[in-house]
């Protein structure tokens, strides 16, 4: 996530339609562009379907008792939110994230999702990987304080719970191994890494991979009373138009019992998923774990089970996570799905995905939220949806209407902080007067 990866390729997935076989073409332009084709389209079908005509709930109908998810994305990864740029002192920095967490509080938020480990690195004194860039410029320099641990511990004295959210495989937004730290694990083992896009990542196919990650993210949870462990979209990377992530020794060394190079992918991330969870639970009981994935699973031309959607990219597809199956199965606790279209979008209509995403959670026992792009709203070359500061407050109405909606997260901090044209001042004064106590 962050403004190279996370909010790039969510452009992207929906820049053009799919075909019947669900391919992608022309991603990477329109994301290039910071554009998605059909937007303007989008946003004149919710108004010719009445969508446009939904109306907040009145304010502080609330319980204090009700529990429900009120979360916002802090994220790290090339200085998105925070630190609002490498090299500032530990007091700063301290004075910058503590801004946030209060920014949290006055809209009523219960839930900061923290992003601890954005490129195979640490905000924490980690002995596997090291600390980030993104605090002094330099891989590896020790800022002089601890971030994760000053995170847990102010978030906790406001009355928030903090969510440590983990990128499993990504190494590098550059493609160049001579840039990473001497000592970084993925200079010490190169035969983990596989080039691809222009940025470097670890192998999901590899076992000591896999082991690897989780140790290092591990770690974190062991010494720190977090109260989630959070995965973003990235599995396998999204897909870059003419390249092929080349993968062949180790579908060659360990997929012979697959199919497809496809299915043999799609297991490698269940048992990350799997093996993570199970983990979590181990290392410190009562620690809840859940990912927030690209908001496509499939698209219904693709596969009946799918979402009325034309999106040209799709988790089980393209990114290799079957997400349905683990709400399904109840392999995670939770699951946000990035609903970050607006009502009415031609290619992916937010309420037929929540409609869609609350019935893949029915009768299930994992919590469902719903990722909200506050990044959008009154921002430059956003369709007229996203200049409405109600279109975000009509998104919470919408969606209360689904029992398995337990709430919402919104991406990010630093479009909190600034809310430039009040949308999420009208979200609070809509529907977060009273508080929330975060779903148990």
């Amino acid at each position: 996530m962050g403004r190279i990866s996370r909010r790039t390729f969510t452009l992207a997935a929906l820049s053009t339609l799919a075909t019947a076989s669900g391919a992608a073409s022309g991603a990477v332009s329109a994301a290039a562009s910071g554009a998605v084709s059909g937007a303007a389209s989008g946003a004149a079908s919710a108004k010719a379907s009445g969508a446009a005509s939904v109306t907040a709930s009145a304010p502080g109908t609330a319980s204090a008792a009700d529990a429900a998810m009120r979360g916002v994305w802090l994220a790290t990864v090339s200085n998105r939110d925070w630190p609002s740029r490498p090299g500032l002192t530990a007091a700063e920095q301290r004075g910058e994230l503590t801004a946030h967490l209060d920014t949290a509080v006055r809209h009523g938020l219960n839930t900061v999702v923290f992003q601890v480990r954005p490129t195979a690195d640490a905000l924490w004194p980690s002995p596997y990987e090291p600390w980030s860039q993104y605090l002094t410029g330099t891989q590896g320099q020790d800022p002089g304080w601890d971030p994760l641990g000053t995170a847990v511990r102010e978030a906790h004295a406001r009355g928030l719970q903090l969510h440590a959210w983990f990128n499993p495989y990504r190494i590098a937004n550059h493609a160049d191994p001579s840039l990473l730290t001497p000592s970084h694990p993925a200079r010490t083992h190169p035969d983990w890494v596989v080039p691809y896009g222009g940025r470097l990542y670890y192998n999901p196919g590899l076992p000591d991979v896999r082991a690897f990650v989780q140790q290092a993210m591990l770690d974190a949870v062991a010494r720190y009373p977090v109260d989630a462990v959070h995965f973003d979209d990235y599995f396998y990377p999204y897909p870059v138009a003419g390249q092929s992530f080349d993968d062949d020794f180790a579908y060659d060394r360990y997929g012979s019992a697959f199919a497809t190079r496809a299915a043999w992918r799609r297991d490698n991330i269940d048992k990350l998923v799997k093996e993570m969870a199970a983990a979590v639970k181990k290392v410190r009981p009562g620690t809840l774990f859940g990912v927030s994935p690209f908001g496509v699973w499939r698209n219904a031309a693709t596969d009946p089970r799918g979402s009325d959607t034309q999106a040209g990219v799709q988790t089980y597809d393209d990114l290799h996570a079957d997400t349905r199956t683990w709400v399904r199965e109840h392999w995670i606790d939770y699951l946000a799905p990035q609903q970050y279209w607006n009502i009415g979008f031609a290619l992916a209509d937010y309420a037929k995905l929540v409609d869609w995403w609350a019935g893949v959670a029915q009768g299930t026992a994992t919590r469902l939220y719903i990722g909200e792009a506050l990044y959008k709203a009154g921002a430059a070359g956003q369709p007229a949806a996203w200049q409405d500061p109600a279109e975000l407050s009509r998104h919470l109405t919408l969606a209360a209407r689904h029992p398995q909606v337990r709430g919402h997260m919104f991406f990010a901090a630093g479009d909190m902080a600034r809310d430039p044209v009040g949308a999420m001042a009208r979200v609070t004064a809509d529907h977060y007067r009273q508080p929330a106590k975060p779903p148990l």
